[in-house]
């Protein structure tokens, strides 16, 4: 069993990046334009063995707000507008394959939200249809995408699986009613169950399920009483998030009261009980908020030192160009992030004008792309040797992270890591606090030219 200690919890909760990328997404700008990102993109498609692509579709549309919700999304019924963004989402996915070279064959594919399925069972045909005549897939391609159980018929997931999709991830977030109705996502048990039934008659490969800790009025034991029935549910994976309370970022948040969240001392409790119940069920604990079974792809990754970490999270699908479409959608070549216009008249302007619609991004220096690599693999891997870092990038590592080195001794003496001479090893309890780890290695941090609001990190 995964053995939590609260009092390092305590001591080391504080706000910090989740590092999806580095550098982190406050850090993009408006200055990197349509040009730029479009000359990197010819640059990356010029010579042999180029990388796989990895796509990913932002649908954003919703029927009910969750007041928890952190994602871009719109929260709509009108189907007209629903038809309008596949109309434009085409449009973009013509505009990035004239660029790309034809035989790049895709080995991951994600839809995400939003709400996916609040398409109809015919648009999801359409779209996906219309994705796989644009690109070409790998016959072992990754195919997820999210859906949520409250408006699905099981017509949504044949249209999903009958356009090569194998892999679901669907939120739950707590079973108990109290808690649904303070965050508005009544969200029944049974049809939580139904929804899994259908995925595994249908024949998907995987399924993930999303939790969250730190929404009013959970209490240890009735969010114990959730992830037993999550056990006894038995997805493939297991999604744990915490929920940030940032209120000044996302304004339908205030209309969770702050006085019915947990205090952050039973915050800690219920991610203790959660952690230690799903590892004693078998799970492995994969990273920061991440479960899976034993034989799950995730988990083998993370055994062979595969594990990759991009917008979506931790993934297997290492080494991909990312291209991402749809609003506020952030692609990721190797050198550049870009992300596209947050509103849909700004989205359908650019295109309509033959532009890639990108409203901002990043070009990255090399002192980034080295920092961002040592962050990875700490990340992902859980240990990081010096040597392969230096050889790579020319670099005395124990000169270059000065600054993070001599941060890391207290969480040496705090038994987070262990550090000889030749390498980094993040311990059992450390992996829990891998964002504080990789703290230390942000130059942004280190020069303090970070002013962003992160949520905490436990």
């Amino acid at each position: 069993m995964f053995e939590v200690n609260l009092e390092k919890f305590k001591k080391y909760d504080k706000p910090g990046p989740r590092y999806t990328s580095y550098p982190t997404a406050p850090h993009f700008n408006e200055g990197f334009t349509h040009e730029n990102y479009l000359d990197e993109i010819l640059k990356t498609n010029y010579g042999e063995g180029l990388p796989d692509l990895s796509l990913y579709y932002h649908l954003p549309f919703c029927d009910t707000l969750c007041y928890f919700c952190g994602c871009n999304m719109v929260i709509t019924r009108n189907r007209d507008r629903v038809k309008e963004y596949i109309k434009y989402l085409k449009k973009e996915i013509d505009l990035v394959r004239t660029y790309l070279l034809p035989d790049r064959k895709v080995s991951q594919l994600h839809w995400g939200g939003g709400t996916p399925t609040h398409l109809r069972p015919e648009e999801i045909d359409e779209l996906a249809s219309y994705i796989r005549q644009s690109f070409q897939f790998n016959d072992d391609s990754e195919n997820g995408c999210e859906i949520d159980p409250r408006e699905l018929k099981r017509e949504h997931l044949e249209a999903l699986r009958k356009n090569g999709f194998n892999r679901i991830s669907m939120g739950v977030q707590d079973f108990n009613s109290k808690v649904q109705k303070a965050v508005n996502r009544i969200q029944p048990e049974d049809i939580t169950r139904q929804t899994v039934q259908w995925v595994r008659e249908l024949g998907f490969n995987s399924i993930n399920l999303d939790l969250m800790y730190g929404l009013p009025f959970q209490t240890i034991e009735s969010f114990a009483d959730t992830v037993d029935k999550v056990i006894d549910i038995s997805p493939d994976r297991i999604a744990v998030f915490n929920y940030a309370h940032v209120p000044w970022m996302k304004k339908h948040m205030s209309l969770i009261h702050a006085e019915d969240l947990p205090l952050p001392e039973i915050k800690l409790e219920i991610l203790k009980m959660t952690i230690e119940k799903l590892t004693t069920a078998g799970y492995v604990f994969i990273g920061m908020d991440h479960f899976a079974k034993p034989d799950d792809d995730l988990a083998i990754a993370l055994r062979e030192k595969k594990l990759y970490r991009n917008f979506q999270g931790y993934s297997t699908n290492s080494g991909a160009d990312l291209y991402a479409m749809g609003i506020t959608a952030i692609s990721q070549l190797h050198k550049v992030y870009a992300q596209n216009y947050k509103t849909e008249k700004e989205y359908f302007q650019a295109l309509d004008n033959e532009r890639i619609p990108v409203a901002k991004g990043y070009s990255l220096s090399d002192d980034d792309i080295l920092r961002r690599d040592v962050i990875m693999k700490l990340m992902c891997n859980f240990e990081l040797e010096f040597k392969p870092i230096e050889e790579k990038y020319k670099i005395n590592f124990k000169e270059y992270f000065g600054w993070g080195l001599n941060n890391l001794k207290v969480m040496e003496h705090d038994e987070l890591v262990y550090i000889n001479a030749d390498k980094i090893e993040v311990t059992q309890m450390g992996k829990l606090l891998i964002r504080n780890i990789a703290m230390n290695f942000d130059g942004y941090i280190e020069r303090k030219e970070d002013t962003a609001r992160y949520s905490r990190t436990v």
